[in-house]
């Protein structure tokens, strides 16, 4: 069984009186294992040693103290969303195939039904007729509206015909997916931006949010989904799925460090209820308990 992130960090720490290179070394490479990133490993270990040069401890656990507020200080906070403006608010959906996209706008859709909100989705990504089938699915299983047209169709056309469905029908919230190929950066980027002027021809302002979703087990892969993305179109949060191990819990905050990107929404388990807002102190609290 992988040792959790806080397991790596315990043994780099334990029994330390003193923060030499030793120790600084042991803690950088466990943070690297965590899949921090180098970028973001190398800015805690900096913060740390300055401050270590600052401040004195006594113990083992006020280094495990100053560790989690110097790692909660890189991620960005999560700042208030109100979906509640007497107009749709609408989520484009982004990520490669395999990330959990589909199954996590099933979730936002039965989330936000839950708070009393009228929720439509729009399956835009045409390219695969299984996304058109399975985001069919999370739909009858959230009780919400969806968009759909055949397997092939134009997604820019789908997505301004989800939005212009749901200004006439005064709903609340628009989930719209999207393809999730990264094989040819250019034509993701060129759908992407159609897909985004025909939400806005549909409803000036909008989207509101472009939420890229991203998979906390596949490590250094994530990195390099948020950079490609991160070129194809303005992203405003992250929705992170399969965090329930800490293991390689590290990638979450590398990648809202590096990329300057709030986190909005983890999943928490396979269940439609499974996926909760981003609470920054508790997350990280999580990373440094067994």
């Amino acid at each position: 069984m992988a040792e959790s992130f806080f397991q790596r960090l315990s043994k780099a720490v334990l029994g330390k009186s003193r923060v030499d290179d030793d120790t600084l070394d042991s803690i950088e490479e466990a943070l690297v294992e965590s899949d921090m990133g180098v970028d973001t490993t190398l800015k805690v270990i900096d913060a740390l040693e300055d401050r270590v040069g600052r401040e004195k401890y006594s113990s083992s656990a006020e280094l495990m103290d100053m560790l989690r507020e110097e790692i909660s200080a890189l991620i960005p906070q999560t700042g208030e969303v109100d979906v509640r403006k007497g107009r749709p608010h609408v989520i484009l959906a982004v990520g490669v195939n395999g990330v959990g996209k589909t199954t996590t706008i099933g979730k936002l859709a039965a989330y936000y039904r839950g708070r009393g909100l009228k929720v439509m989705l729009g399956a835009a990504d045409t390219f695969r007729a299984a996304a058109v089938d399975q985001i069919q699915i999370w739909a009858e299983r959230a009780g919400v509206e969806i968009v759909r047209q055949q397997m092939g169709s134009d997604p820019a056309a789908v997505a301004f015909d989800t939005v212009s469905s749901a200004v006439a029908k005064g709903m609340d919230v628009v989930l719209i997916d999207t393809a999730g190929r990264l094989h040819n950066r250019i034509d993701l980027m060129n759908e992407l931006s159609k897909i985004r002027a025909s939400i806005g021809k549909a409803l000036p302002g909008s989207p509101d949010e472009v939420l890229l979703v991203i998979d906390a087990s596949t490590g250094q892969n994530a990195f390099s989904q948020a950079r490609e993305f991160a070129r194809a179109t303005a992203i405003t949060g992250l929705a992170v799925t399969k965090l329930d191990g800490t293991a390689k819990g590290g990638v979450v905050v590398g990648v809202a460090d590096q990329f300057n990107i709030p986190i909005r929404f983890i999943g928490t388990g396979e269940g439609i209820g499974d996926i909760e807002e981003f609470d920054r102190d508790k997350y990280v609290g999580k990373l440094f308990t067994l």
